[in-house]
């Protein structure tokens, strides 16, 4: 753990300094509060601190304030060292923003044991940001493949056509539906049919672009959205997609698998401005053609065969046949 002291008086620092890194302390020194607010103040800095009241330029509860003040960074565990005893004075200290208050003459023992009290507390900070990152990440992503969920994606796609509209360029939308899926359930087991569901969900992750989105849209389909896409590229685009799941077998618990992919596409610039839920119908239509035309392959969806745009609500993913 790097610890930070601020400290003017060479004496008392380096005193200080030897103390700490003998208990195994990365130490880091600074002799005024200007310096100590910019090694705190950075994303990776100190995470404990050992602040004398009185120093140049910002004193320990200047420092104090100024550290509460940076919402960006982790929380830093801030201690004063000071003469200053009365009531009053340990009061200002502490609204300040310190955490704890040490008075001069300390004794080491002490101030040791008060910094080890600092550490849980960041440690239970630390184990608390991360039950809500996981919250957060068990809320937005299906447990199975780590894609972003149905309710993400298709807010993330609503989002998409919004900002491709406003800024005049093309959303590429693709529906992308396993083939034959069932019978790999049944014939081969649930654990061969979720290792494959897993490995196309890698395989069409490391298909696009860091800034484009994959959601798990129900069952054995995926939703694709490809932003800011070149018209002139959309369809290559879904090729190679559909290439990254046919060209080489899925190792699952009874041996590779043959898994194919059948794909619709639709480039939002084609459609203008309308409704997310529309889009799907059409693009879900263009899948629909892909698996009539024989499976493993892409079927582009064109305004000329798209129906009116008060139609029924999307249908559920789910499918009898794959």
């Amino acid at each position: 753990m790097r610890i930070l002291i601020a400290e003017d008086d060479p004496v008392s620092r380096r005193l200080i300094q030897k103390t700490l890194e003998r208990d195994g302390y990365e130490v880091i020194v600074v002799d005024n509060g200007r310096l100590a607010v910019e090694k705190l103040c950075v994303g990776d800095g100190p995470r404990i601190a050992l602040l004398d009241w009185v120093m140049p330029e910002l004193d320990g509860p200047a420092v104090c304030r100024e550290v509460r003040r940076n919402k960006q960074q982790s929380y830093v565990y801030l201690m004063l060292l000071t003469s200053k005893e009365a009531k009053e004075d340990v009061i200002a200290g502490l609204e300040s923003g310190a955490d704890d208050y040490l008075t001069k003459p300390f004794n080491s023992e002490e101030m040791k044991a008060r910094l080890r009290a600092g550490l849980r507390i960041l440690d239970l900070e630390d184990r608390l940001i991360e039950a809500r990152e996981d919250m957060r990440f068990r809320a937005t992503h299906d447990p199975l493949t780590s894609l972003w969920n149905r309710g993400v994606i298709l807010e993330l796609l609503e989002r998409e056509l919004i900002r491709s509209h406003r800024e005049q360029v093309s959303t590429a939308i693709l529906l992308g539906d396993l083939d034959h899926f069932k019978k790999v359930n049944d014939t081969c087991g649930h654990l061969a049919g979720d290792e494959v569901l897993r490995e196309t969900a890698r395989r069409l992750t490391s298909s696009v672009r860091s800034y484009d989105f994959v959601g798990r849209y129900g069952g054995e389909e995926f939703l694709i959205v490809l932003s800011n896409c070149n018209p002139s590229f959309g369809f290559a685009r879904a090729e190679e997609i559909r290439k990254a799941i046919s060209q080489r077998p899925i190792l699952t618990p009874v041996g590779p698998l043959s898994i194919t992919i059948s794909l619709g596409l639709l480039q939002s610039h084609e459609w203008g401005m309308r409704p997310a839920g529309v889009l799907l119908r059409e693009v879900d239509a263009a899948l629909y053609a892909a698996k009539e035309a024989g499976r493993d392959c892409v079927k582009l969806a064109r305004p000329a065969e798209a129906v009116a745009e008060h139609v029924p609500p999307i249908r559920q993913p789910a499918r009898q046949q794959s």
